[in-house]
C-alpha cells in the first residue's frame, strides 16, 4: 500500500489557542502600535485572510516577524491545551498506518509543551517557526524529507493561508471549522474538505481509499 502523509497545522487545528490569542492581542497591539480589535469586530476578522487582517490592523509587513516572535514568547507561558480528543485522534491515525507531520508558525518548544511527549511521538516530521506566508515552502520540505509525492499527502488547517499553502504545493487541502477562521470563509476558498468535528475528520481520513480522492470533493456542511 502506498504511504500516505497527513500534515497538520497546530494553533486552531490541534491546539485550542484562539481564546488565549484574543486575551493578549490588545496588549500586543499597544506594544507594536497597530490597530486594536474590539470584541464586536472579532466575528468580522474571522472572515478575512491573513493579508486582509494585516491591512485592517494597519500592521506593516516588516513588523510581522517581530509580532510573531513576541506572541510565541508569550505562548510559552500560556495555559493552552489540545482540543479534547486530539491525542486519541492522532493515535488512531498513526495506528492505522498513516504517517503524520506538523507544520506550524509557532515555536517547536511551544508545540512540544502543549501536545506532550506521547502525542509528539506520533509525528514523523515537525517543521516549526514558519513565517506567516512561508508555509508552502515548509510543506515542500516535509514532502521531500518524507519521500512522499504531493498526491499522497493532505494538509489540514484552520486558516485560509493553510488552504492557500496546500494549493501552492499541490497537496489536498483540508480545513477544520473550530479554529481561527470562520467556516463560511473557509468554504468560500473551496478546500477539498471542510469538517466540523473530530469524529468527521477521523472518518474521512480513515475511510477514504486514497488521499487523492479528497481533491476536488468538498462534502456538504
Amino acid at each position: 500500500m502506498t504511504s500516505r502523509l497527513v500534515i497538520f497545522d497546530f494553533d486552531g487545528t490541534l491546539a485550542d489557542s484562539f481564546g488565549w490569542f484574543l486575551t493578549v492581542l490588545d496588549d500586543v497591539a499597544k506594544r507594536y502600535r497597530f490597530r486594536r480589535v474590539g470584541s464586536n469586530e472579532v466575528a468580522d476578522f474571522r472572515q478575512l485572510d491573513a493579508h486582509q487582517i494585516l491591512d485592517r490592523l494597519a500592521l506593516p509587513r516588516w513588523k510581522v516577524p517581530l509580532v510573531a516572535a513576541h506572541m510565541r514568547s508569550l505562548q510559552a507561558k500560556a495555559d493552552i491545551h489540545p482540543f479534547p480528543g486530539i491525542p486519541a485522534l492522532l493515535d488512531d491515525l498513526s495506528r492505522s498506518g498513516l504517517r503524520l507531520a506538523l507544520v506550524s508558525s509557532n515555536a517547536a518548544a511551544n508545540v512540544r509543551r502543549v501536545l506532550g511527549a506521547d502525542t509528539i511521538a506520533r509525528f514523523d516530521h515537525l517543521d516549526c517557526g514558519a513565517g506567516l506566508f512561508g508555509k508552502a515552502g515548509r510543506l515542500k520540505t516535509v514532502l521531500r524529507r518524507a519521500g512522499i509525492a504531493a498526491a499522497q499527502a493532505i494538509a489540514i488547517g484552520d486558516e485560509i493561508r493553510d488552504i492557500d499553502a496546500a494549493r501552492a504545493t499541490g497537496i489536498a487541502a483540508g480545513a477544520v471549522s473550530w479554529g481561527y477562521t470562520d467556516a463560511n470563509a473557509l468554504a468560500a476558498r473551496s478546500p477539498d474538505f471542510l469538517v466540523h468535528s473530530l469524529d468527521e475528520l477521523r472518518t474521512l481520513l480513515l475511510e477514504r481509499p486514497a488521499i487523492g480522492s479528497f481533491q476536488g470533493r468538498l462534502p456538504p456542511s
